[in-house]
């Protein structure tokens, strides 16, 4: 590769926007495409903010990209002198079993994770706004927090901007596939780009925009997420006393207290019905909002009968076995994909981005995991069969 070569990025979500602003620092010329702008509400990165934890049951290759992607946030944030990521730990609530986590702790620890295991009788005086009945192993991931989605996104793609790199606000298409290279986008405004090589990292779209390949293979679905009020005055439920938590049991729910004062985060994790990322409507479903609140006030009785303050609809890019996807378009030595989320990937964007600059120079990856087998899409043989549970714990 050299200064001129150019490589086009569609989608600035967290991946799209990551790899481009990476590229860019490679001295490569780099243009960035999004449909509606970066940390917009129709992309998988939308919406305020995403956990970032390390705890990935047998999964042990995610606990790598974790690590690294906290430090390059972590770095990131203090050049660009921009708070993204806000720690405050992660309370694992298991109603039974606990043998994914088990699993988890010895990689966690090379890692440099600290995890403490507590009993119920601890956790209850370290965490009294919590109802620990029914739970039966309880997990505290110190270095755990959340990070500010949309502004993380917008945050990148200013940065790629300000540092040279080429922003459009267009739909992308691909061209002509012709003696094994893709041959150019096609814009929605009429006009061509053509670069040396391609990266389509556009989240819940890509099965539309790779039928014959993807449409098997990406799955969106609709999910909610539900911001309930505490009580006036009381900490107990806000960011700095309470951390982050999950229960995980028949159902797998998680929250986030705080959220900049949005109020108390509750989501189901679990891929819900089908969803059309561009022409569906975002409202929130009564029975949705039942279920959360019911959680809430079972898990959290000291917090009364909350009023909800605002909720919203966003989506997950499911893979069949909730794994990412990075991979060659079988037609296309120039073409590249990245998605299947699958509600968990956001935290890896940038181990991710720096993992596929490797591969588009074609430099080795600093990730020392496999994950260019464990993501490729050969792993699909025989009828796809997508997960019914929600992302990989």
């Amino acid at each position: 590769m050299t200064k001129s070569t150019h490589i086009a990025v569609i989608g600035a979500g967290a991946f799209g926007s990551w790899t481009a602003f990476l590229l860019l620092r490679q001295g490569i010329r780099v243009t960035l495409i999004d449909s509606w702008g970066p940390g917009n509400s129709r992309s998988s990165s939308g919406g305020d903010t995403r956990v970032l934890r390390a705890g990935y049951g047998e999964q042990l290759h995610y606990v790598e990209l974790v690590a690294r992607s906290m430090r390059l946030w972590l770095d990131w944030e203090k050049n660009w002198n921009c708070k993204l990521f806000h720690p405050m730990g992660l309370l694992r609530m298991y109603v039974e079993d606990d043998s994914p986590m088990r699993a988890c702790l010895p990689t966690l620890k090379k890692f440099n994770f600290t995890v403490d295991t507590l009993s119920v009788g601890e956790a209850s005086k370290k965490f009294k706004q919590v109802n620990f009945d029914g739970i039966k192993h309880i997990y505290f991931e110190k270095d755990a927090g959340y990070l500010l989605a949309r502004r993380s996104c917008q945050v990148v793609v200013k940065e790629f901007i300000d540092g040279g790199g080429h922003y459009l606000q267009s739909v992308a298409k691909p061209g002509i596939i012709s003696n094994g290279e893709c041959e150019g986008l096609e814009l929605s405004n009429g006009s061509r780009i053509i670069a040396d090589k391609y990266l389509f990292a556009c989240g819940p779209w890509l099965g539309q925009i790779f039928p014959d390949w993807l449409d098997s293979l990406i799955r969106p679905t609709r999910q909610e997420v539900h911001y309930f009020g505490p009580p006036a005055g009381d900490l107990s439920f806000q960011e700095g006393v309470m951390p982050i938590w999950s229960e995980l049991g028949e159902k797998t729910y998680y929250g986030i207290p705080g959220n900049e004062n949005r109020g108390f985060k509750v989501a189901l994790d679990k891929p819900g019905p089908n969803f059309d990322p561009t022409n569906d409507d975002r409202i929130p479903s009564t029975e949705g909002i039942a279920d959360a609140r019911s959680l809430l006030t079972r898990r959290f009785p000291k917090i009364g009968n909350p009023p909800l303050l605002e909720a919203r609809v966003c989506q997950y890019e499911n893979s069949p076995d909730a794994n990412l996807i990075i991979d060659l378009h079988p037609e296309a030595s120039n073409l590249w994909v990245v998605g299947g989320g699958s509600g968990h990937g956001f935290k890896m964007g940038p181990a991710i981005g720096e993992y596929l600059v490797a591969r588009l120079l074609e430099q080795p990856p600093i990730i020392n995991a496999p994950i260019g087998k464990i993501f490729s899409i050969d792993r699909f043989q025989g009828p796809i069969d997508f997960l019914s549970t929600g992302a990989i714990t």
